[in-house]
């Protein structure tokens, strides 16, 4: 028998994946953040996360791009903030979810990367857009 949180992670696992096809057909297979095609995509959710996966709190989200936001997270050891520069274009996304992910990361390097001011200066986002970044 399975524990009841296995169980229920592998159910949320079993929802995300149905999610998969809408996904990568709107990024069209492509990383939602810093736009590399080719490579293999993962599903990423952005918090706070919904009782019941839905698709306008996750992204596709490549390797490299999934790596380093658990550096926000504090896992890896060192932030690619060169990576990240791409966040200049994603924040002005049409999808919600990835100006949300671009506005924390951008936020988590401004004090130790001059060019992430300019970027911030310069962006302008839905007060709904803003609340849910407030509200991780």
């Amino acid at each position: 028998m399975m524990a009841k949180g296995l169980q229920k992670h592998q159910e949320r696992v079993d929802a995300l994946n149905r999610l998969g096809k809408d996904l990568a057909r709107r990024a069209s297979s492509k990383c939602e953040l810093c736009e590399a095609a080719g490579v293999p995509l993962k599903t990423h959710e952005v918090a706070p996360v919904p009782a019941e996966p839905d698709i306008d709190h996750c992204l596709m989200v490549c390797e490299t791009c999934q790596e380093q936001l658990g550096y926000l997270d504090g896992k890896p050891k060192r932030i690619q903030a060169d990576h990240w520069r791409c966040l200049g274009k994603t924040i002005w996304s049409s999808l919600p979810a990835a100006q949300v992910v671009s506005l924390r990361v951008l936020r988590q390097l401004e004090n130790d990367y001059p060019w992430v001011g300019e970027i911030l200066e310069h962006a302008y986002l839905d007060a709904e857009v803003e609340e849910w970044a407030n509200n991780p």
